[in-house]
């Protein structure tokens, strides 16, 4: 859930350790980066959450373990692969980055598209390496009012986390950073952390652990750009200034 980096050459390390350039990704490379890097996502929020209810069936506590630690370990992997290209994952991250001035909005259409795109094709394939219909419409209600305040509160964190992290000029830490928080916030937000607009959709078409009622996903949405708005507002108190040492990761 880190954005891509910054649209100007970047300096890099060849591999015999001299200095090399290296231009931007080209838009399809960052579309599929992005399709892939959502659709793993989800698959492994919704597959672990299937094999941890198969596993621990009587443990719910046992279950948000093992969902939460696969989740937080895939988002470092995802990450550390695909931040050379684009690793948003997440439409409220894609928007803040327009936001900084990352990302050109129409880049950010095709992008977010490939994300939603992306957490649909995860979350059919979640489904078929658990035997279950290729779209099972979730069933589980996750409406109230704390449910919306702790996706306000989850979004607002992650992009605290993501570009508190790039823009101290600290990249190579975003990865370790995001999968720690998104572990956390597991547990220490009500609604278990969702706080990304694509994988909340996509979580709607698996009636599993990780799932979530149609009717419960437009109040989540809201919650998530509230807490997205509000984070980068406080981004640019904290940072005014991006180090300029992340326009070299």
């Amino acid at each position: 859930m880190t954005p891509r980096p910054p649209p100007t050459t970047a300096s890099r390390i060849a591999a015999d350790g001299t200095a090399a350039r290296a231009t931007s990704p080209t838009i399809g490379r960052r579309v599929t980066a992005e399709l892939i890097g959502t659709a793993f996502l989800v698959a492994t929020v919704i597959g672990s959450g299937i094999a941890a209810t198969r596993l621990s069936p009587n443990d719910v506590g046992l279950q948000l373990l093992q969902n939460s630690l696969a989740t937080g370990a895939v988002l470092v992997a995802l990450i550390l692969a695909l931040q050379p290209i684009s690793a948003a994952f997440n439409p409220v991250v894609t928007l803040a980055e327009v936001a900084f001035g990352l990302v050109r909005g129409r880049e950010a259409v095709v992008l977010v598209g490939s994300q939603v795109a992306g957490g649909v094709l995860g979350a059919v394939a979640a489904n078929l390496m658990f035997d279950l219909g290729p779209v099972t419409v979730s069933g589980q209600d996750r409406a109230g009012g704390h449910l919306f305040l702790a996706e306000v509160v989850a979004t607002f964190g992650l992009l605290i986390v993501v570009f508190g992290s790039l823009r101290s000029g600290r990249a190579e830490t975003v990865a370790f950073a995001v999968g720690g928080y998104i572990a956390a916030a597991y547990w220490f937000t009500s609604a278990t952390s969702f706080a990304n607009p694509a994988v909340t959709v996509a979580r709607m078409l698996s009636d599993s652990f990780a799932g979530i009622a149609p009717a419960s996903v437009a109040p989540f949405l809201a919650a998530q750009v509230i807490g997205g708005a509000a984070a980068c507002a406080v981004i640019r108190f904290l940072h005014p200034r991006p180090d300029v040492r992340q326009e070299t990761r």
